[in-house]
C-alpha cells in the first residue's frame, strides 16, 4: 500500500530536500494533495505530483480522505496549530523544527501525540543518523568515561528569501540551534538549567531585495547544566560566514569524542581515548544519508506498526530549553527545565532492516 502525503508548504525546504527524498521512497509513498499560501509554489508542486492545484487551504489537504500522513513545512508560527489539525483528523503527522513555537502548544501536541490514531515524528531528525547512533553507542558504552562537558556548533549567513525567520516565532535558535540542543540532550540526557546570551546582532537584513527590521535572535551563546556538575555550550547564530570545526565535541573522563562536519550532515567522527593513548578516525558509513530522513522513518513506522526512535518528548524538551534561552537574554536569570528527554531506544535489527531499505530505495531511484 502506497501511503498519501499531504505537503502544506511548498517552499525551499519542499522544493529539494524532501521531493528527493519523497522520489528515494518510491512507490512505497506518494504525493496526494499540496497546499501553500504562494500561488506559484502551489501550481508548480501541483503540476510536478499531476494533484489538484486549487486546494481549498491546509484544511482540505488534512481532511482528504487520500492523505495518509501530513507534513507540515511552512514558517515555523503555524507548525503548532497545523500538526495539531492533523492529529486531531487521526493523520499521521511530520512536522519540521520547531514543532510549536509556545510551551502550550507543544505540549497540547504531546498530549494528541499520546491519543491520537497517527504518529507523530518531529525535526530535527539527527538521532537518526548512523554516525549519530554510533556515537551515542560509544558514549553509553562508557568508551570515553562519564560526560562531563561538551560544545556543540551550527550557523550560517543567514537565509535572504523569507522575512518570517527574522519575525516574532523565527530566529537563528529554533532554525539551527534546535540541531546542537537536540544532539546534545541526546547524549548527556535532559537539561536541568540554561542561562543564555541571545540577541540581535545584525539589525537590518535583505529579504527578497527588501531591507527588513530583525525582530527575532540572529546570535546565541546558551550553557546548558545537565546536573553533577556537567555542563555544555551551545554556539548558533546567522552570523557565521564559515567555520572549520567539529560540529560537536564531548569531552568526559576518559577520551574525547569530535562529531565532524554539522550534526545534520556528518562527516564521520574522531575518538581519543587515554587507554588507547591516540586518535582514531571512524569514517562516514552513510555519506547518502539525509537530514530528511525522518519522513522514510514515520514510513517504515506506519508500515511495520513500530514506535518512532525520534519522541515528541525530544521535540517538547528541545523547544523548553530554547524558550529559556530567548529569556535569559532578556532579563540574565537562568532559568530550571521541567521537561523530560527520554533517551533514544535503538532495535540494532530493525535499524539493520531500515538501512537496507534506505539503500534499496536510492539505488531504486538513481537508477542503479
Amino acid at each position: 500500500m502506497s501511503l498519501g502525503l499531504g505537503v502544506l508548504g511548498c517552499g525551499s525546504v519542499f522544493a529539494g530536500p524532501y521531493r528527493g527524498m519523497i522520489a528515494r521512497l518510491g512507490d512505497r509513498a506518494h504525493v496526494a494533495a499540496v497546499y501553500d499560501v504562494d500561488d506559484r509554489k502551489r501550481r508548480g508542486a501541483a503540476e510536478h505530483y499531476g494533484v489538484d492545484p486549487d486546494s481549498a487551504g491546509p484544511e482540505a489537504v488534512i481532511g482528504s480522505d487520500e492523505v495518509d500522513v501530513v507534513l507540515v513545512l511552512t514558517s515555523m508560527n503555524e507548525h503548532g496549530p497545523l500538526a495539531r489539525a492533523a492529529l486531531e483528523a487521526g493523520k499521521h503527522v511530520l512536522v519540521e523544527k520547531p514543532m510549536a513555537t509556545s510551551l502550550e502548544e507543544a505540549a497540547e501536541l504531546l498530549g494528541l501525540s499520546e491519543r491520537s490514531e497517527g504518529l507523530l515524528v518531529c525535526a530535527p531528525h539527527i538521532v537518526l543518523s548512523p554516525t549519530f547512533r554510533a556515537i551515542h553507542a560509544a558514549v553509553r558504552g562508557g568508551e570515553i568515561g562519564r560526560l562531563l562537558n561538551g560544545r556543540a556548533r551550527y550557523g550560517w549567513a543567514g537565509p535572504d528569501w523569507g522575512e518570517w525567520f527574522y519575525r516574532p516565532g523565527g530566529g537563528s535558535l529554533f532554525d539551527l540551534g534546535v540541531y546542537n540542543v537536540t544532539a546534545l540532550c541526546a547524549l548527556f540526557g535532559p537539561a536541568r538549567r540554561v542561562t543564555a546570551m541571545v540577541g540581535v546582532a545584525i539589525p537590518e537584513r535583505e529579504v527578497n531585495g527588501e531591507v527588513v527590521q530583525v525582530e527575532a535572535d540572529d546570535n546565541a551563546q546558551v550553557l546548558l547544566d545537565f546536573g553533577d556538575g556537567r555542563f555544555a555550550s551551545v554556539t548558533t547564530g546567522f552570523t557565521m560566514q564559515r567555520y572549520r570545526s567539529p560540529a560537536i565535541e564531548l569531552y568526559g573522563s576518559e577520551g574525547t569524542i569530535q562529531l565532524l562536519g554539522d550534526d545534520w550532515a556528518p562527516e564521520g567522527w574522531d575518538m581519543w581515548r587515554n587507554a588507547d593513548g591516540a586518535w582514531r578516525f571512524h569514517p562516514e558509513s552513510d555519506p547518502h544519508w539525509q537530514w530528511t530522513e525522518g519522513l522514510r522513518h514515520l514510513v517504515d513506522c506506519v508500515e511495520r506498526g513500530r514506535p518512532t526512535i525520534t519522541r515528541p518528548e525530544h521535540a517538547l524538551h528541545a523547544l523548553e530549553i530554547m524558550l529559556a534561552a530567548q529569556a535569559c537574554g532578556r532579563d540574565g536569570v537562568a532559568r530550571e527545565i521541567a521537561s523530560g528527554f527520554p533517551d533514544p531506544v535503538y532495535a540494532d535489527d530493525w535499524l539493520a532492516a531500515e538501512h537496507d531499505r534506505y539503500a534499496h530505495d536510492r539505488r531504486s531511484h538513481d537508477g542503479l
